[in-house]
């Protein structure tokens, strides 16, 4: 009874989760380019990753800024592509979850339901982490 009680919370928290990654993708400014160079530097700003004396890479690369922003953008729109893919997925594999919760007892848990739990949680923190950076 604990363990059906506990998956029911973790879908609801995924649910809100996957909800609110969703809108914030779907939300006007997602995914747009920072002001500045390809990276988000202002011009004329030195580029806090690279120690102070050494060359930074953005502005010795034999790209012209504009490719570099193109690059950039390209990147980008790749990245929110996954992210929304996957989280399209997330939302499969809960409500698919939660099926399965809703056909168990409370003397019988499925192996499968526990893999697909474990499944859900790990696209999860990878949606979380990719999303982070």
């Amino acid at each position: 009874m604990r363990a059906k009680r506990l998956i029911q919370e973790v879908i609801q928290g995924l649910t809100l989760g996957v909800t609110l990654t969703i809108a914030m993708l779907a939300s006007p400014g997602a995914g747009k380019a920072q002001q500045g160079t390809a990276a988000g530097i202002p011009s004329g700003v030195q580029n806090p990753r690279v120690p102070f004396g050494a060359q930074d890479p953005i502005s010795s690369s034999p790209l012209s800024r504009g490719a570099q922003e193109q690059l950039e953008k390209g990147r980008q729109n790749e990245r929110q592509k996954k992210l929304i893919a996957d989280t399209d997925r997330l939302l499969a594999l809960s409500t698919e979850l939660k099926a399965e919760m809703d056909k168990t007892t409370k003397d019988t848990m499925s192996i499968q339901v526990i893999k697909k739990a474990e499944e859900i949680e790990k696209l999860a923190r990878s949606v979380k982490d990719r999303m982070k950076g």
